[in-house]
């Protein structure tokens, strides 16, 4: 058994709470067990200046710990001052979204998505990544109800799931203790049709095998199928 208890193939307890935040037009408070993450999603009328008399819109985001998310107090980082851990959570949250949504049906417009975790236990950016859809599924809801857009342009959901080798056996959705004594750890970004957006896989020892790498992918996809049904159950 897992220090928790759980069989290696379950997901901790999931909540996804909508309409927590009152002036975003749209917003998440998901838990995975003792992770939780709010995810905020912001309609904004202008492009990046890059992307500006093309035609299409754009999905960005932006990931941050609260100074007492952990054991101990961590510093607040400025935008300027970011860890790469932070930058490279952002920019896959930002991937994973933009992967099932149609950014010209969006317009000349951006989404702006801001993940804050108030509390961390492992899997940070896979509760990011999976209540982030929810807040921007909920901001192209009320842009069609104020018929900013004839229609949403999300095309499908996406949802994320960490797997690792625990004491030698493929486990879902590791939680701190896990994921910091698995000897291999990956997170795998798979929609709600089971497309994979991005897998990250790292050994801490010896390398994996082709049948453990499998095995865990296995875990991911039946993992992220039931977050899917979670997310539909909210969006319908």
């Amino acid at each position: 058994m897992r220090p928790s208890g759980r069989a290696f193939n379950e997901l901790r307890p999931v909540s996804l709470e909508t309409g927590v935040a009152k002036h975003a037009e749209g917003s998440c408070l998901v838990k995975f067990g003792d992770t939780h993450v709010l995810c905020t999603a912001s309609w904004d009328e202008t492009t990046p200046p890059w992307l500006r008399g093309g035609g299409r819109g754009w999905v960005t985001a932006e990931y941050g710990m609260l100074p007492r998310s952990t054991g101990e107090r961590m510093r607040r980082e400025a935008k300027n001052g970011q860890s790469g851990r932070t930058q490279e959570i952002q920019r896959l949250i930002g991937r994973s979204l933009r992967a099932v949504i149609d950014l010209k049906a969006l317009g000349e417009r951006q989404i702006l998505i801001d993940c804050d975790v108030i509390q961390a236990d492992g899997g940070t950016r896979t509760a990011s990544i999976t209540g982030a859809w929810i807040a921007m599924n909920r901001a192209c809801e009320w842009a069609v109800s104020q018929g900013i857009i004839k229609a949403s342009p999300v095309r499908d959901r996406v949802a994320a799931i960490s797997c690792g080798l625990v004491a030698g056996a493929p486990a879902l959705d590791l939680d701190y203790d896990e994921d910091s004594t698995a000897q291999a750890d990956a997170n795998f970004v798979i929609t709600g049709k089971g497309g994979l957006v991005e897998v990250q896989a790292t050994a801490e020892g010896d390398p994996f095998t082709d049948d453990q790498f499998a095995a865990l992918l296995a875990l991911a996809k039946a993992g992220c199928t039931e977050l899917s049904v979670k997310q539909a159950e909210i969006a319908d």
